[in-house]
Formats: C-alpha cells, sequence, structure tokens
C-alpha cells in the first residue's frame, strides 16, 4: 500500500513538471505562431486527459489545481482564475463523457475537452472582467478550441499507446475504452 501511494505521488510529480514545461513552451512558441493574446496549444492539457483516462480522477484534478496555481504564480491572478475554471469545467465533461453509456472516440474527448477548457475560461472572464468581452472573444476561442483539440488528438493518440507499453504497470482505471 504505502509502495503504490509513493508511486502515485511521484507519478503525479513528473506529470506536473511535464505540465509545466508543456506550458512555458507553450507561451514561448504563441506569439511567432500568431496566436491572440491568452490562446494557447493546450499541450498541457494533454497530461490531464492521460491522468483522467489512465490514473485516479483525484490525481487528475490535483493536476488541474496545480497547472492552475503555476498559472497564478507565472503569469498572475487572473492567468490563474481563468485556468482554473477552464480546467475544472475540462475535467468536468472528461468525467461525463467517461460515464456516458454509448461510445466516445478519442478524437470528441479531446476536442469536447478542449473547447470545455476555452467556455470556462469565458465563463471566468464574465466574472472578473466582462460578459461582453467574453462574448466578444467567445467565437474566435471556441474555433481554436477545434483546431486545438484537434492537435491535442493527433498528439494523444501517438502518445497514449507508446506510453502504455514503457508502463505498462499504469492500468485503465476508467472501465470504459475510448481509442485513441
Amino acid at each position: 500500500m504505502k509502495h503504490q501511494k509513493s508511486h502515485e505521488v511521484a507519478l503525479t510529480g513528473m506529470l506536473f513538471a511535464l505540465s509545466m514545461a508543456l506550458s512555458f513552451f507553450e507561451s514561448a512558441i504563441a506569439p511567432m505562431l500568431g496566436l491572440m493574446p491568452a490562446m494557447k496549444l493546450g499541450l498541457s492539457n494533454i497530461v490531464v486527459m492521460y491522468a483522467v483516462l489512465f490514473l485516479r480522477r483525484r490525481t487528475a484534478f490535483c493536476l488541474v489545481v496545480l497547472k492552475a496555481l503555476f498559472a497564478f504564480l507565472t503569469r498572475g491572478t487572473t492567468a490563474g482564475f481563468l485556468s482554473l475554471c477552464g480546467g475544472t469545467l475540462s475535467f468536468l465533461v472528461f468525467c461525463l463523457l467517461l460515464a456516458l453509456p454509448i461510445p466516445v472516440t478519442g478524437y470528441i474527448f479531446s476536442v469536447s475537452g478542449a473547447l470545455a477548457h476555452n467556455i470556462g475560461q469565458l465563463l471566468g472572464a464574465a466574472v472578473i472582467l466582462s460578459d461582453k468581452m467574453a462574448m466578444a472573444y467567445a467565437p474566435v476561442l471556441l474555433v481554436a478550441g477545434l483546431i486545438v483539440g484537434s492537435l491535442t488528438y493527433g498528439i494523444s493518440h501517438a502518445l497514449f499507446p507508446a506510453l502504455l507499453k514503457v508502463a505498462p504497470q499504469v492500468e485503465k482505471k476508467t472501465g470504459k475504452q475510448i481509442k485513441f
């Protein structure tokens, strides 16, 4: 039991470190890609998707909170709050999709998470800034969510099967098969 708990804490720490590195990378390349302010590629959300699918949900939500704390510490209060709003709604949508009695593809899973993340951020922006600003930004963020969700699907489609071969001790915890 102790070994399992230590393994989970170590794995959570490594996943958080990976999430921070991906977030830093996204922030560095976003201006080069000509993305609008606050737009990112969603690469660090792949880490949360992985945790939801292959680890405990509590671990996945812990990563959401840690990512928001990292955004708060590196980019300020607003970024931290918006990260928490987007990450929490995305996490809830992932859990809802896993609870559905119908099969869900990896593409739908990824795109739904990206769209939920952007909607959560828009709701958070409506609370702290203004609902008019959030609504004006909504079409752009929703289109970006479709594109980013497709990108995260492509990356996770390539990575998840390989990660399960490298770390076979990580079992599927969901009881529902999502094909990546």
